[in-house]
């Protein structure tokens, strides 16, 4: 570990409180979480730092609550006086009190770790969305902070794919990910940059592109940095197809076939759609059935002789899953809690599980209850947002272009949560600010395109 990893940790709070004196919240907000998010060392290795007994250890994710929590504290006391709670925050509620705490006494477990953890990496950037993000200005300007991330992740992405996956090995000291073998796809290299799986990059950089050809399509920037929109665009893209990431590659088809699907029909059904199908594998995999399907026997029992990567690995989780589903069942309310319960274990004691996605580990360790509030906190904002206050037939206005398209990355990033384990505060972030716009009369006095396409209901009502 190099003496960068303290500097980049414990230099990064100045740096927030630096962002909020120069520049609007806002912006503070989005330069602080995209940042701080690509570029913060992972925490390994000693990576992180245990402040106080029971919260969590002050580390790349937590970083980013604590640093901007402060900085908020000290510049934008006006901003926590006008959080006013509504309905849709009752899912984060649950998640962030309710979840940890019923698992944790339930294993008479010790509730105060898990319960500050789930807090400080769900709950405060989803309560900094609530309030700093929580209007179509607010959700354009967080959208841009991505599409900008991504296009900065542009050239580390192409330098990692020549010399190998090692700019967090060169500058922190160590690989953000022990096993380097899986940086290796196709004869060549899956950068991983600053983020500790090649996956990740692949998701960040597929909701780069999305946002991107949103920004584009509906013009709503047309330069960024004084490059034409279009041609970083362009350049966005050719870069995602090269991270190597195939199960991006599939997020961001079925986004813009969503897109497009629903203002071309005029109805959000197509994500109503698809959440309904992420929701069916949820529940075929927590209560067994899935496993059950004679097509998915047949595929594991196939892949054990395949010479395919890909579905030597999509095997090897789905039997691991298998297990830890099996597993979860026994307590089947509300899970093991955080003591290790929810794993798999060989004769001599050794853990021999493998959670690689999101879903099975708050199955496994908060159960039925805890599963079915994460996948409604990830989707209630979203489909809120196209159901009740924006239909597709306002989405092509420049104003709702980046919300709508932000509201298919949280449904894309519940169908990444099924097959891969990553956190991202940034995904978070635009969550509680979605959910803060949804409790807002919508934005009709301001755009006509907007007004003619809203239901009459809710022209009524506002009349």
């Amino acid at each position: 570990m190099t003496p960068f990893v303290p500097l980049a940790l414990f230099g990064f709070l100045p740096l927030v409180l630096y962002l909020f004196n120069r520049f609007p919240a806002q912006r503070a907000v989005v330069v602080s979480f995209v940042a701080g998010y690509l570029f913060l060392p992972q925490p390994g290795f000693g990576a992180r730092y245990y402040l106080l007994q029971g919260i969590p250890p002050y580390e790349k994710i937590s970083a980013l609550s604590y640093c901007v929590l402060v900085a908020t504290i000290l510049f934008g006391s006006k901003r926590l006086s006008s959080f006013q709670p509504g309905w849709i925050d009752l899912p984060m509620l649950i998640w962030c009190l309710f979840c940890p705490l019923a698992a944790q006494f339930a294993n008479g477990l010790s509730p105060i770790s898990p319960t500050t953890a789930q807090i400080i990496n769900w709950g405060v950037p989803y309560f900094l969305g609530r309030i700093y993000f929580n209007d179509l200005a607010g959700l354009r300007q967080l959208a841009v902070g991505i599409f900008a991330g991504g296009m900065a992740y542009v050239p580390l992405c192409l330098l990692e794919m020549r010399i190998s996956p090692t700019l967090h090995l060169r500058v922190y000291g160590f690989h953000a990910r022990a096993d380097f073998g899986q940086t290796v796809r196709y004869g060549g290299y899956r950068p991983t940059v600053f983020l500790e799986h090649g996956l990740w990059v692949g998701m960040w950089m597929m909701t780069a592109t999305l946002l991107g050809i949103v920004l584009w399509r509906t013009k709503v920037i047309k330069k960024l940095w004084n490059y034409p929109v279009n041609w970083l665009v362009l350049v966005l893209f050719v870069t995602f197809l090269l991270v190597k990431s195939t199960g991006a590659y599939l997020y961001l088809a079925i986004a813009i076939g969503i897109w497009f699907t629903s203002r071309w029909l005029r109805t959000p059904l197509p994500m109503l759609l698809i959440s309904a199908v992420i929701s069916l594998y949820l529940y075929l995999g927590a209560t067994g059935e899935l496993y059950k399907i004679p097509q998915v026997n047949d595929f594991l029992i196939a892949s054990e002789s395949s010479t395919n990567d890909r579905s030597q690995s999509l095997a090897f989780r789905i039997a691991n899953e298998k297990l830890l589903s099996s597993k979860a069942q026994l307590k089947m309310a509300f899970g093991w809690g955080d003591g290790g319960g929810n794993r798999i274990y060989d004769a001599s004691g050794k853990d021999i599980s493998v959670t690689d996605s999101l879903w099975i580990i708050v199955f496994g360790q908060q159960g039925i209850v805890g599963l079915l509030t994460f996948s409604t906190m990830l989707l209630l904002p979203s489909l809120s947002f196209a159901f009740l206050c924006y239909p597709p037939s306002t989405w092509s206005n420049r104003k709702v272009a980046p919300a709508a398209g932000l509201a298919l990355v949280l449904v894309l990033y519940l169908m990444d949560s099924s097959l891969n384990a990553m956190i991202c505060p940034v995904f978070i972030l635009a969550n509680g600010g979605l959910a803060g716009l949804v409790l807002k009369e919508p934005e009709t006095t301001k755009t006509k395109s907007i007004r003619a396409a809203l239901p009459r209901r809710t022209l009524a009502q506002q009349r």
